[in-house]
């Protein structure tokens, strides 16, 4: 289901931006090559600059194909890429992901990008649930979804394989956000 994600979003201090091509070597050296700040995430540290532009590649078909949204976030005033965020959508489900480059971790930048693509998603036709998962270990991002308003389902013992942490599923917390035209 193609869903009317807006191709940029504007908030206080940031500019979110779909994802490009142009992108690869800010995105390589601002996090995705940094295993202190891909410890928590689904998929593998970046070893090569081709690993980012393979991801690319898949974040721009999959953005055409409305399987998935991933923006860049950026600076205003000086478009420096802090990170990228996103929303994986299969059926009517969607869920969210972000990343903040450790040279900007808590200046409040994932939670300003969360809570302005939150505010999208809750008003979104066609969801019926927005969720994601957090490592229970990861302390950051369970404070960056209470400040968003997400609700705190419980923890999932042994739940998930961070792929960059082993192969021992980790305990997790499920959150979800609350959308406008289904209580949940």
């Amino acid at each position: 289901m193609k869903l009317p994600f807006p191709e940029e979003i504007e908030s206080a201090r940031l500019h979110l931006r779909r994802l490009r091509y142009e992108d690869a070597e800010e995105i390589f050296f601002a996090y995705a090559s940094k295993p202190e700040a891909t410890r928590y995430v689904s998929w593998p540290t970046h070893q090569r600059l081709a690993d980012t532009r393979e991801y690319l590649k898949h974040a721009i078909k999959a953005w055409r194909a409305g399987t998935e949204y991933a923006y860049a976030i950026r600076l205003k005033g000086t478009a420096r890429l802090a990170g990228s965020i996103g929303v994986v959508v299969k059926n009517t489900e969607a869920q969210v992901g972000y990343i903040i480059s450790p040279a900007l971790w808590g200046n409040g930048f994932a939670t300003e990008a969360c809570t302005t693509l939150s505010q999208i998603l809750r008003r979104m036709d066609g969801l019926t649930r927005v969720w994601t998962l957090v490592d229970a270990e990861n302390t950051a991002s369970l404070r960056v979804l209470q400040k968003c308003g997400w609700i705190n389902e419980g923890i999932r013992p042994s739940y998930f394989v961070f792929n960059n942490q082993g192969s021992r599923a980790k305990d997790c917390f499920i959150f979800r956000l609350v959308h406008e035209s289904v209580r949940q």
